[in-house]
């Protein structure tokens, strides 16, 4: 901030210390201390006793951000363009926007980084300290944060921010963003509504979770759906929906919740749908379980590609103990996952759906075929002609997928 920025922001946290007032806690308290101080401010310098303020709107934001919002990342998070805001160092400040990363001008201080971390935390009930390296946590808006500090990073605290951004909110917003095709869309919904068990891989930033809302918008308005995640991160619009993220441990080492034991409540609170915002260990093998049991669910995965997910999901469940073998999991996963949905980012940012498909059940070998509904050829997600080996699900929601895929390959 400049000198006279910086003399307001500190007689108004003067102001605040005195008076014992919450800024956070009143809305508007922010806004009318820094006019009144700018007020003040503005008398003397016209009488010439200090520098004059030559944009007092633009002065006035950057002192309001500095102490109720984030200070010079405020903007990055109301810029709508911008996906993620990341922190290497305090002066390698870095943002995605529209999915292509850059160099922000931005040079912060060590003490700044701290501070601004403390502020983002003060709310989540979260901590980061020498005995936790390491942090997870959602912010009021709904935005990822993940910090981690030294000495686990060499030199200086690294900090991740994923924004959340609600205007993608079903696959028709999707298909008018080119991610996947109106074809595409009405399969995936045939796909929900009948209770198909859903696999969504891709990379890292691929909008798997996206893809994952945007499927959930499209289950019956009837349905009860209970999410477990890590933090949290989708935004579900049912009327009836619980939502449970993990919990650290105490500095005693007690009362962690892990993802393995939110799977195992969320079978005890009714759901029609279970929803696991991202399998990466031995939980995989507690929702194959629940899914096996006949529990329609999602999930996202890291994966290269929609059959690579599928051998993945056949070898996390061996991370939970010895007694697991893949003569259990592998039919598990060919008879539980109906279809997987791979996503992609390119090198311009955009991100889309590559390919479709739906395994027959079956396993070969431990290998499981898939049919490959549609694949992206030549730059557009296209039906490939094949239909789905296992139609009861279909069939038992009144809807006849054969004749549907059959129109979209006239079409096409």
């Amino acid at each position: 901030m400049s000198t006279a920025a910086d003399i307001i922001a500190e007689r108004v946290r003067e102001r605040v210390r005195r008076e014992g007032a919450d800024l956070a806690e009143h809305a508007g308290l922010a806004e009318r201390y820094v006019s009144e101080e700018m007020r003040r401010y503005a008398e003397k310098a016209l009488a010439g006793s200090q520098p004059l303020i030559s944009d007092e709107s633009s002065a006035s934001r950057e002192i309001i951000a500095s102490l109720t919002g984030l200070g010079p990342l405020q903007d990055f998070l109301d810029d709508p363009r911008i996906e993620e805001i990341w922190i290497n160092s305090p002066s390698r400040v870095f943002v995605a926007r529209n999915g292509v990363p850059e160099l922000t001008s931005v040079v912060l201080t060590e003490t700044l980084v701290r501070d601004l971390v403390e502020r983002m935390l003060q709310s989540t009930g979260r901590r980061v300290d020498v005995s936790s390296p390491f942090v997870d946590a959602s912010l009021p808006d709904g935005s990822r944060l993940h910090v981690v500090i030294p000495d686990v990073t060499r030199r200086h605290i690294s900090v991740n921010i994923r924004k959340f951004t609600k205007r993608i909110r079903d696959l028709g917003e999707l298909v008018r963003r080119g991610s996947l095709t109106a074809d595409a869309a009405d399969f995936l919904r045939a796909c929900v509504r009948s209770g198909h068990n859903i696999l969504v891989s891709g990379g890292t930033q691929a909008g798997k979770t996206t893809m994952l809302g945007a499927l959930l918008a499209a289950a019956p308005p009837s349905e009860r759906i209970v999410t477990v995640e890590e933090t949290f991160e989708l935004d579900v619009s049912a009327s009836d929906v619980v939502a449970m993220q993990c919990r650290q441990a105490s500095l005693e080492g007690t009362g962690e919740i892990t993802l393995r034991r939110l799977i195992k409540e969320a079978l005890r609170m009714r759901p029609d749908r279970l929803v696991v915002g991202e399998v990466r260990e031995a939980e995989s093998l507690d929702l194959l379980i629940a899914l096996n049991a006949g529990l329609p669910g999602a999930c996202t995965l890291h994966a290269n590609s929609a059959r690579d997910a599928l051998t993945k999901l056949c070898t996390l469940p061996l991370l939970a103990g010895r007694n697991i073998d893949s003569a259990f999991v592998v039919p598990t996963v060919a008879s539980c996952i109906d279809v997987v949905v791979h996503c992609a980012l390119d090198h311009q940012g955009r991100r889309f759906v590559t390919e479709i498909i739906t395994p027959t059940g079956s396993n070969e070998a431990g290998v499981i075929p898939g049919n490959q509904i549609f694949a992206r050829q030549h730059g557009v997600l296209t039906a490939t002609g094949n239909a789905p080996t296992r139609t009861a699900k279909f069939a038992a929601s009144g809807i006849d997928i054969g004749a549907q895929l059959r129109r979209m390959g006239t079409r096409s």
